[in-house]
């Protein structure tokens, strides 16, 4: 072993341990590694930047955004409004719509994105038809793992190793290479979560409270956060401190615990508006304040002070305004940067236009001071302000998980008349890509020009809808696999490898490879598994002198199987809350499945990809 691979393989010992701990985030590490492996001399400058230019990585990002136009103009939750009429109160016919609907759905947008989606869709699905809501999130997020195996665009270790078969000389898998195998693995799926459910059943008790955290109307949620008794009316009145000052100048929630929540005001005789409270908002005399106060027993006091005139709130005044105010319901993703910061300190009002007025801690409503309390993992949160505000949380997947939407949000999607064109464009995008006239990357940007021209998605949600993390540890982690190759650790890894099997059957060392990538897939990123795994697959092939084709698919099969543990992926993740999961589960019903995959691959593989 040369001292330039030895120096490679400890880089990437220390990249994997940062991305099992998760200290510093794998964004950063995969930037890190992006500056160190030049200086090392094992690639170029060239070679270490040249992920920037990938096609493979361009087409991620580009899906990011095609997946947005598919949110923003509801067509998700339409599908999530066929799956009740559909469901007829079965859960079995429940489980198999849902798995296949969020598998055809995730194979042409990121799978976190479509689970993350259909969260809220399932809980209130199993509000509707009281069903058991731990025997319908993990079917929800295998599916999700499943879509990934389905198209060549459904997740980002598919166009990986699509990439590396490319740069070794090969042709490039084409869009539906994936399909067969998926639909097979889709298949036997559906009929295994239909068994394993009964492993996750839980008691009555458990699953009335869990169906309180489903989507439901916004007065349901002022009930539940027993908010009536904080929420107040009042008006600006002649002389008061408040008018002509910006709400940012005000500081009343740090000094009075008083939440501004919307402004109403009037512009003539006939028309009122209700105005956002945004930190540049200037308030007026006679202006209307809706506000959340966190001390009841000193409201007069402080309306006294800034000689504001109470006026009645009514249950129904959420309802009247539902068309402008909305609230929802958010946990807190596992990397999120709020984690362990109050709300004050992540200047939650000011980066997202909205206010926290209740919080949840393993279920239990906090009545201690909200704007004080430091956030941790899991914590739910209701959040109010305006429906355009609210809606933009969809987009932050990397900070929140919208777990409940009112009902009300139906009638306020930002783009949905525009859904059958977000429907139209999507399916002239897909049919262009398997034509294959045009380069795939040109496809995905003609169809994301598309959404943006018939109004499905802006500028800003174009932008804001990629997961700009994923894209920068692709980018980053695409010169380990150039390094591992310039110094030998390609090959040295196919000796080994095929030492091991020794006279095996290629089957046996497909089975081999897909349980080391599924190994390595339970440390680190999916992506930077294929990435690293891809090209001793491709050499492993070579040396045999066999078909690429089979062992490439493989590990892109195997770096989606990332069954076993919760935070194996972060489509597991995400369900652990709603779905109630601990550790135990995922082992329970993914272990059995990860080796069920195993099993399907290495018998189908083979025979849709000859070795030959």
């Amino acid at each position: 072993m040369s001292q330039e691979l030895m120096i490679v393989l400890l880089l990437l010992l220390a990249a994997i341990i940062a991305f099992m701990i998760n200290k510093p985030r794998m964004d950063v590490v995969a930037v890190c590694a992006l500056l160190a492996l030049p200086v090392t001399g094992s690639v170029t400058l060239d070679q270490a930047l040249a992920g920037f230019s990938d096609s493979s990585v361009l087409i991620v990002a580009i899906f990011f955004i095609i997946g947005d136009g598919l949110v923003r103009t509801g067509v998700a939750f339409k599908v999530g409004d066929w799956l009740v009429r559909q469901a007829k109160n079965s859960e079995t016919r429940l489980i198999v719509l849902l798995m296949i609907s969020v598998a055809l759905l995730g194979s042409v947008m990121s799978s976190t994105g479509i689970v993350a989606i259909f969260i809220p869709i399932v809980l209130s699905i199993a509000t509707k038809m009281k069903a058991d809501t731990r025997r319908l999130m993990m079917p929800l997020s295998f599916a999700g793992l499943i879509s990934g195996m389905l198209t060549l665009v459904s997740t980002a270790p598919n166009l990986v190793v699509s990439a590396q078969l490319q740069q070794a000389g090969h042709k490039s898998f084409e869009f539906f290479s994936f399909t067969p195998i998926g639909l097979i693995i889709l298949f036997v799926g559906v009929f295994y979560m239909l068994f394993a459910r009964r492993f996750l059943s839980k008691n009555s008790a458990e699953s009335d409270g869990k169906a309180k955290d489903a989507r439901v109307h916004i007065e349901d949620l002022v009930n539940q956060y027993n908010l009536k008794g904080r929420n107040h009316r009042a008006r600006i009145g002649v002389g008061s401190s408040l008018a002509g000052k910006r709400l940012s100048e005000l500081h009343l929630r740090e000094k009075h615990g008083a939440n501004i929540i919307a402004v109403e005001r009037r512009l003539s005789r006939m028309k009122n508006v209700v105005l956002d409270a945004v930190s540049d908002r200037v308030l007026q005399e006679n202006d209307i304040l809706l506000f959340d106060f966190f001390y009841p027993d000193q409201i007069n006091e402080f309306c006294i002070e800034f000689k504001l005139m109470s006026l009645p709130l009514l249950s129904s005044y959420f309802n009247e305004h539902s068309r402008e105010i909305g609230m929802v319901e958010v946990t807190i993703h596992p990397d999120s940067k709020l984690i362990d910061k109050t709300v004050l300190e992540n200047a939650f009002r000011s980066n997202y236009n909205l206010n926290v007025i209740g919080m949840k801690r393993k279920g239990e409503i906090l009545e201690s001071e909200l704007l004080s309390e430091r956030l941790k993992q899991g914590d739910t949160l209701l959040v109010i302000g305006m429906w355009k505000d609210v809606r933009q949380l969809q987009t932050m997947k990397d900070d929140f998980v919208v777990l409940t939407i009112p009902a009300e949000i139906d009638e306020v999607a930002p783009a949905m008349d525009k859904a059958p064109y977000a429907i139209g464009v999507l399916i002239v995008t897909v049919a262009l890509m398997i034509i294959g006239i045009f380069p795939t990357v040109l496809v995905a940007i003609f169809g994301a020009l598309l959404m943006g021209a018939f109004g499905c998605i802006t500028m800003d949600s174009a932008y804001k809808s990629i997961h700009w993390p994923s894209i920068i540890l692709i980018v980053g982690m695409f010169p380990f696999a150039l390094a591992l190759q310039n110094t030998g650790g390609v090959d040295l890894a196919v000796q080994f490898l095929l030492e091991i099997g020794g006279d095996a059957s290629p089957r046996i060392l497909l089975m081999m490879l897909f349980g080391v990538t599924a190994l390595i897939g339970l440390f680190i990123s999916n992506t930077a598994t294929a990435i690293l795994l891809a090209p001793i697959a491709i050499q492993t092939a070579a040396t045999l002198g066999v078909s690429p084709y089979p062992f490439a698919m493989t590990v892109a099969l195997a770096a989606s199987a990332a069954f076993i543990t919760p935070v194996s992926s972060p489509v597991n993740t995400l369900v652990v809350t709603p779905g109630n999961y601990t550790f135990g589960d995922f082992v329970k019903i993914g272990l059995p499945f990860a080796m069920i995959v195993m099993l399907i691959a290495v018998i189908f593989v083979p025979i849709l990809f000859p070795m030959g």
